[in-house]
């Protein structure tokens, strides 16, 4: 069997955030994994067609040739137009070559699409639809309600009526958590609908440096890329009413307009001398950087998973996310943080209470890693997109 993943962007494109890191995460492991597997069933050749993007930058690559990326094979490809679009005419040609030399081989094929609302994976979809290729769809948060209408939503309807649901209707398509399933639910029918946690890298050694989980003194990170649906405007106005001491390291970038006018709301509100901006961590020290901090803060207005509640999780650090976190409900199943609405109140409110809350989150301290190890583990995920493709490639 051949599987063949198409992402509009790929590592080293970390300007993107979690998603390029967890497309790599799934592809490394599964090169590991099964590439060189001792039975015929479990045999398949793997590959990623990506493009050059890097935010407003191209990636310095040699476009059109296959290199191996951390024992991946990879071809990244010219984009002829920038975010969000990502127009590859090279990478979709380069598809529909490969697709017919392996229908004249008979080999199976299974294409592996993740993102949507962009040229890359909606002409891929197209070009497999055309050749009767099975298309399993992991849309990473693009298939909801809130992101259809923010961000060019004129378009993306026009697009989905003209183009889009058809398409989608003929994909399987992977949920990474029950509340991205629902939202999925709500636009389009597919094929079939299987959920499977995204796979996360963590910290290769457990790091042992917790804060003092009984003082009053509350240190939250924030640690994503920073944009409107994050909530941290929310999360600034519930920070200034807050009666107890604390301090907010923010780690991540993004548009350079917005975060200066985050940094003139936290002037506006009197916080800013409590907040503390540290740019973009690299993976090496984004672990340490959570375990030294009492409280992982995510209020975003929409978010499929979130791998930074798994990251942070594994370093024993509670969270607080709110309902439209994609890991709210395991957070709440596990006890392993707080989950708020999408308030100010709210989120002061559940602020207050994890600050006064220093023995649970000493004994979330203790038991989170083992949570995240059982859960996220691995091998335990790859061998569900191993059944998931096989299953995909005898259905269609």
């Amino acid at each position: 069997m051949k599987i063949i993943q198409i992402t509009p962007s790929y590592k080293p494109a970390y300007v993107y955030g979690g998603p390029t890191m967890s497309v790599a995460k799934l592809c490394e492991t599964l090169a590991l994994q099964h590439t060189h597997a001792g039975t015929e069933d479990c045999k398949f050749e793997l590959e990623v067609l990506t493009t050059t993007a890097n935010g407003k930058e191209e990636l310095r690559v040699k476009s059109g040739e296959q290199v191996m990326v951390d024992g991946v094979p990879v071809t990244y490809f010219k984009r002829i137009t920038k975010d969000h679009t990502h127009f590859s005419p090279d990478l979709l040609l380069n598809l529909r070559k490969k697709i017919i030399a392996h229908k004249i081989a008979r080999q199976p094929v299974v294409i592996h699409i993740h993102s949507w609302w962009n040229l890359v994976t909606i002409f891929s979809c197209l070009i497999a639809k055309i050749y009767r290729i099975p298309v399993l769809l992991t849309p990473r948060g693009m298939l909801t309600q809130y992101t259809a209408t923010t961000k060019n939503s004129r378009a993306k309807s026009l697009i989905h009526k003209l183009l889009g649901k058809n398409l989608l209707n003929y994909c399987h398509i992977h949920a990474t958590s029950e509340k991205e399933e629902k939202d999925i639910l709500e636009i389009v029918k597919p094929k079939s609908l299987s959920i499977i946690y995204n796979l996360v890298s963590l910290a290769k050694n457990r790091i042992h440096s917790p804060p003092e989980c009984g003082s009053a003194h509350l240190k939250l990170i924030f640690l994503s890329r920073i944009e409107a649906k994050k909530g941290l405007e929310l999360l600034f106005e519930a920070l200034s009413e807050l009666p107890t001491k604390w301090e907010l390291t923010i780690a991540g970038n993004g548009e350079k307009e917005y975060i200066e006018a985050l940094k003139h709301k936290t002037r506006s509100l009197g916080v800013a001398d409590k907040v503390n901006w540290v740019g973009q961590i690299n993976n090496n020290d984004k672990f340490q950087l959570l375990a030294d901090h009492d409280l992982m803060v995510l209020t975003s207005y929409n978010e499929n998973f979130a791998n930074v509640v798994v990251e942070s999780l594994s370093m024993g650090t509670a969270v607080m996310v709110s309902e439209e976190v994609g890991l709210a409900d395991y957070v709440k199943q596990h006890a392993l943080g707080w989950v708020c609405s999408l308030t100010s109140e709210s989120i002061r409110e559940t602020l207050l209470f994890a600050a006064k809350s220093g023995a649970r989150r000493l004994e979330i301290r203790n038991k989170a890693a083992n949570f995240i190890e059982r859960d996220f583990n691995p091998t335990t995920l790859t061998d569900k997109f191993m059944s998931l493709y096989q299953k995909i490639s005898v259905r269609g």
